[in-house]
């Protein structure tokens, strides 16, 4: 895989991710390594990601999230031109996501 990040400190922070237990590890480990600025961020982007998915219109998202419509675009050519990971990861979610999510 090609990636613009890849180097030994991104595997590094990536394989801690992946060594977290459950929920409450990652609130933990994630507060410590983030300001609250920052996680409040990655939340939205993420809740933005779903919505996009379940085929959402932008002034649904901006309302219900309080984000800016550039953040809304910024997670769309994500979903359209990034690696796919969104979709991915919420199909493997499956039945923990309130409602249908696109696959396509």
């Amino acid at each position: 895989m090609k990636s613009k990040i890849k180097n030994e400190n991104t595997d590094l922070l990536f394989g801690t991710i992946l060594e977290l237990k459950d929920l409450d590890e990652c609130y933990a480990f994630f507060e410590d390594l983030c300001t609250v600025s920052e996680i409040k961020s990655m939340t939205q982007r993420i809740t933005v990601a779903k919505m996009l998915l379940q085929k959402k219109v932008y002034t649904e998202i901006v309302s219900k999230t309080g984000v800016g419509t550039a953040t809304v675009s910024r997670v769309n050519r994500s979903i359209q031109y990034g690696c796919n990971s969104y979709r991915k990861l919420f199909r493997r979610m499956g039945d923990r996501i309130d409602g249908n999510i696109e696959t396509e």
